[in-house]
């Protein structure tokens, strides 16, 4: 819809107005979607020159917003959940898919899109307007690379999260990680200045994921082949996990996220 108005050089409301779609609520885009009644859904087919079922294949979320009642041709705004605004993808992989025709496309965040190892690009926070470069920093690919195969892993569904929430409690009290991750995040900013200029957030907060993701991969993935907890043996699994992520040793204190999925998880 945006790139529609952009292309007739109009506001969003005016494109949805010359269609015939009665707008309700404010909003913007990433922060908010607009959820399509049916009708509203053919007219926007209509103005696209794209047949409904062609557009539905492409926006599968355009069938479930078709869900909204009434046989107006209506929009309405629904602000999205930090976690569930879109990030802006790759910009060359962009390009390349839609033949030049622009380099701005939105995706909604998985950890398996967080960097794009072919470009060397990434957009770990929906408060990013611009990707951040990531050739300074090449275990990022290689990271990218371990999650695939981690994916596959039969607990990839439950070691993945429960290393993501380690790992951001390690980062937010400068646990463990804290000089490797400063050094990260250093050259992030070297290669992309505009993190430093950023007005919304610190870098060091927009970068979180990006700047931890190796050693989340790296956790989780030993997390993921660890015995069940009967036959665990806590030491052993200490000794495995600081080798997977480089470290001489683990100390933990019994508050630290880690010792408590040892401890208490079943996995």
């Amino acid at each position: 819809m945006q790139r529609l108005a952009d292309t007739y050089r109009l506001t969003l409301s005016q494109v949805l107005d010359s269609a015939g779609i009665t707008l309700h609520g404010h909003g913007t885009p990433q922060a908010a979607e607009l959820i399509l009644t049916p009708r509203a859904a053919r007219h926007l087919a209509v103005l696209a020159r794209i047949p409904l079922p062609h557009m539905t294949r492409a926006l599968p979320h355009l069938t479930l917003n078709g869900a909204v009642h009434g046989t107006e041709a209506a929009a309405r705004w629904k602000r999205l959940e930090a976690e569930q605004q879109p990030v802006r993808a790759c910009t060359l992989c962009t390009r390349h898919r839609s033949h030049d025709a622009t380099d701005t496309a939105w995706v909604h965040p998985a950890p398996r899109r967080l960097v794009c190892p072919r470009h060397h690009q990434a957009a770990p926070d929906p408060r990013l307007i611009s990707t951040i470069r990531t050739r300074a920093a090449p275990e990022l690919a290689a990271a990218y690379r371990a999650h695939q195969r981690l994916l596959r892993h039969l607990r990839a569904a439950t070691a993945w999260p429960a290393a993501r929430a380690i790992t951001t409690r390690w980062y937010e009290h400068q646990h463990h990680l804290t000089h490797r991750w400063h050094t990260r995040l250093n050259q992030l900013i070297a290669d992309s200045p505009h993190l430093a200029t950023t007005g919304s957030a610190s870098p060091a907060l927009l970068t979180r994921d990006l700047v931890t993701y190796p050693e989340t991969v790296a956790l989780a993935r030993a997390l993921a082949t660890l015995p069940n907890r009967p036959h665990r043996d806590t030491g052993n699994a200490l000794n495995l996990i600081a080798h997977r992520l480089g470290l001489p040793r683990l100390p933990l204190n019994a508050n630290d996220p880690l010792h408590a999925f040892l401890t208490h998880t079943r996995h």
